[in-house]
């Protein structure tokens, strides 16, 4: 029996009913009293346990360790420990397993961040077993769920916040219970509510000029929870901070960026844009950039004469300009669709692309033409040039040269052309030579080639073509080279105008100058009786010429012939004139003018002198109150003649006598009034006077007395100095002057008074008053003494008429330089 006993086994456990939290790790001892062949473990789902991490099995002998780590709620159940001996007998014991969950918060966070005005949920994962009862405070009140409350705990054990709200803020406590094990915990959690970006923006649409120095700064004003971070977009990309780009933060949310130099490139829409974790929210400006007008195409064009020239002009600029034209050699401007008068300029454009047309082109349209772009901002203008090609055109008309042989001449060919035209010279369907000849040499400069042709022999005479080239056409001109000859004779000869010595021929010029410009005229003159003939040439071609030197009351033939670069013309039709005879003078010509002192200035202009010149003038002159007339001769030469000394407030009359060799002219009458006498006092005089001056004037006074006497003496009684120096002087010429004695010029002057009876004075050229020193000229007679009335004396003329002779003469000189003689003592 006792070894019936030993044949059963006794297994144990050490425990045989466990609560474990889920988590916590335990370990089971089994033991077996016995001879066990083996010791099994088995799990509550009846398998077998084998060894793994968590749970770790350890058999040793009769003892069996199982251990559970980090017990979990599948673990729970019923464990089996079971041993078998060598007859396959088992035996077991068994432990229960119970897993509880402790309380126990998961994924719980804070703050837990929501969005304005959305159902908020607050998370509050708390597990136990059993299940725990959860609820939740807010500011120390407990929130409870009431109908119509927008906090509601929901099943899930979480808080739900309907249309949450910035005010809904704050800590939440999450609160567990396990009633069965008197257990409690809690969490407090952070709720955030984030409120969404808002964007203000004070001013949407901006405006700026391109290129002129602006700045522009676009300002958005942002709010939101937490507070947005803004951002500057354009085109899609982010604006980066730089030197054009600033970006700044201001307070009050305001955000800003300025655009420096504003370019054309800058226009466009700006996008603001603020971020926070509620959201994004963007706000859109606008920059509008005017730029100025700006002409971006325009060029020289060239065209054909005949032909149409295209000129396009292109613009930019914001608002788009208007592009227009003006001809720059009459002012006259062309817009869009107009059309000119003939309708040969015409304008189609759009887009700030203007075309202008000209048809048929012409070298008047040559020129500057200018495009104007013009918009409300500014205008912009720029100029081209129309430059025109065209055949050469030939500029002088004159084809027809004259020449003679051995004479050289320039024979001219004047081009207009564009391009240049190269000039050739030809001869009978042969080039003339650029290089020298004989007969030819050519002389080329822009625009022109001068032949010169100097004719050898009558071959040289004929037709010369001159033949003008460019890429344009090729064109010529012909020119004849003629045979000079000399002037046709003038006609129609006249004189205009004749004198005693002088005469105006004028006559016609020929009709043909033989070719050869006509150089001058010859004019020949002669007396019938004479065989040579004296000649006399023109000024230039003037067709008058004055003859002089002639003689008077003389008959003379005249002709004309004209003269050019081959020679003399044939003369034309002789003509017969006669100068006329020599007669007294005109009457002269006077003009009065103030002298110095009392003194009055007759100025002489000439007159005609009747042909032979003036030998003097006769002046007579007195107050209106005396009767007696005082006279003055003066020389023929003079171009004035001077009265003093003359009374101080005086009106005088004059009366002048112009006379040649012929005779007397007729008197002219003339009349002036002296001024008042000066306020000068002889006190005042002489007190400015030193006494030296007072003593000079004393005898100078004194002086002038005795020659006065000593004149009155010569004059009256033949007496006195100038009596005594006059008979030794003529004494001593008495000699040589027989031929004074003679009227060899036949000079004779009236002097006439009131009584018109002749005063003969008489003088020979060798009878001028001399020097008695050195027998040089004297002075005229200056001064005037009234003359006596001499008895009239008949005079005889070569022809035949009675003259005066010699000694019957009584010569009258007056004046302080003259002498004066009487018929006997001219014979002594």
């Amino acid at each position: 029996m006792g070894d019936a006993k030993k044949a059963v086994l006794q297994v144990s456990i050490s425990l045989n009913k466990v609560e474990l939290s889920v988590g916590e790790s335990k370990f089971f001892t089994c033991t077996v009293i016995g001879e066990p062949e083996s010791l099994t473990w088995y799990n509550p789902q009846g398998e077998s346990i084998v060894s793994t991490q968590r749970v770790v099995l350890y058999t040793e002998g009769v003892r069996s360790r199982l251990t559970i780590y980090n017990a979990i709620v599948e673990d729970a159940g019923i464990y089996r420990c079971q041993a078998k001996d060598a007859k396959g007998l088992t035996q077991e014991a068994t432990v229960v397993l119970e897993i509880y969950q402790k309380l126990t918060f998961r994924s719980v966070q804070t703050p837990q961040e929501f969005r304005q005005g959305e159902d908020a949920e607050v998370i509050c994962d708390v597990i136990s077993s059993p299940v725990p009862a959860v609820s939740w405070f807010y500011k120390n009140k407990e929130i409870l769920s009431e109908p119509n409350n927008r906090f509601q705990v929901l099943s899930n054990n979480n808080l739900q916040i309907l249309r949450v709200g910035k005010s809904d803020e704050g800590v939440y406590r999450c609160e567990a219970r396990v009633e069965a094990r008197g257990e409690i915990d809690f969490r407090d959690i952070a709720v955030v509510v984030n409120v969404p970006p808002v964007l203000s923006v004070p001013q949407q649409s901006f405006n700026a000029t391109a290129d002129a120095d602006e700045s522009v700064t676009f300002t958005c004003i942002s709010s939101g929870s937490p507070d947005p971070q803004v951002t500057w977009h354009r085109k899609g990309q982010l604006i980066q901070s730089s030197e054009q780009h600033v970006l700044a933060t201001l307070e009050g949310g305001r955000s800003t960026l300025m655009v420096r130099r504003v370019g054309q490139g800058d226009g466009g829409p700006y996008t603001c844009r603020a971020t926070n974790k509620a959201g994004i929210l963007e706000s859109q400006l606008v920059l509008k950039v005017f730029v100025q007008p700006h002409i971006t195409q325009l060029r020289n064009v060239t065209a054909v004469e005949g032909s149409a020239a295209l000129i396009s002009c292109s613009a930019e600029g914001e608002p788009l300009p208007e592009v227009s034209w003006r001809r720059a050699s009459d002012g006259q401007s062309f817009s869009d669709g107009d059309k000119s008068a003939e309708g040969r300029v015409e304008v189609r454009g759009r887009h700030g692309k203007s075309m202008l047309t000209i048809n048929g082109v012409r070298l008047t349209d040559l020129g500057r033409f200018d495009c104007e772009a013009k918009s409300r901002i500014g205008e912009h203008q720029k100029s081209m040039y129309l430059d025109i090609e065209y055949a050469p055109k030939f500029q002088n008309n004159h084809t027809i040269f004259y020449s003679w042989e051995g004479n050289p001449v320039n024979i001219s060919c004047e081009v207009m052309s564009n391009p240049p035209a190269t000039i050739l010279w030809r001869r009978e369907r042969y080039t003339i030579s650029s290089e020298p000849t004989a007969n030819t040499r050519v002389h080329s400069g822009p625009g022109r080639s001068l032949l010169e042709v100097t004719p050898m022999s009558e071959r040289d005479f004929g037709r010369y073509n001159c033949t003008a080239r460019n890429n344009i056409g090729a064109r010529y001109q012909e020119f004849i080279l003629a045979q000079a000859d000399v002037p046709s004779n003038p006609y129609s000869v006249r004189l205009t105008a004749v004198a005693q010595r002088i005469a105006t021929v004028a006559f016609m010029k020929p009709d043909s100058h033989g070719g050869v410009p006509i150089g001058h005229y010859l004019v020949n003159y002669k007396e019938p009786a004479h065989q040579e003939w004296r000649s006399v040439r023109s000024h230039g071609v003037q067709t008058t010429v004055e003859l002089t030197n002639l003689e008077p009351n003389t008959t003379y033939e005249v002709r004309v012939a004209a003269v050019n670069g081959k020679g003399q013309g044939e003369f034309s039709h002789t003509e017969t004139f006669q100068t006329l005879p020599i007669r007294e003078p005109s009457p002269p010509t006077v003009l009065g003018q103030r002298g110095v002192g009392k003194a009055y200035r007759l100025g002489l202009t000439k007159q005609d002198d009747g042909g032979m010149p003036i030998v003097e003038y006769i002046v007579k002159y007195k107050p209106d109150k005396d009767d007696q007339w005082m006279t003055k001769l003066v020389p023929g030469v003079s171009e004035f003649a001077l009265l003093q000394p003359l009374q101080w407030n005086t009106r005088y009359s004059v009366e002048i006598t112009a006379r040649n060799i012929k005779g007397l002219s007729e008197p002219t009458y003339f009349t002036f009034l002296m001024p008042q006498k000066p306020d000068i006092t002889a006190d005042s005089l002489f007190s400015s006077l030193g006494l030296g001056a007072v003593v000079g004037l004393g005898v100078a006074a004194v002086l002038l007395l005795l020659v006065l006497v000593d004149v009155s003496c010569f004059f009256l009684r033949q007496c006195g100095l100038l009596m005594c120096l006059t008979r030794r002087l003529c004494s001593r010429k008495s000699a040589t002057s027989a031929k004074g004695k003679e009227l060899e010029e036949g000079k004779a002057a009236y002097l006439g008074d009131g009584s018109k009876e002749p005063i003969v004075e008489m003088r020979t050229e060798e009878e001028r008053i001399t020097n008695a020193e050195d027998g040089s000229p004297m002075n005229e007679p200056t001064e005037t003494t009234p003359l006596t009335e001499p008895e009239k004396l008949p005079l005889k003329e070569e022809n035949g008429k009675e003259v005066l002779k010699p000694d019957t003469i009584e010569i009258k000189v007056h004046g302080e330089n003259s002498h004066h003689t009487n018929a006997g003592d001219s014979k002594a």
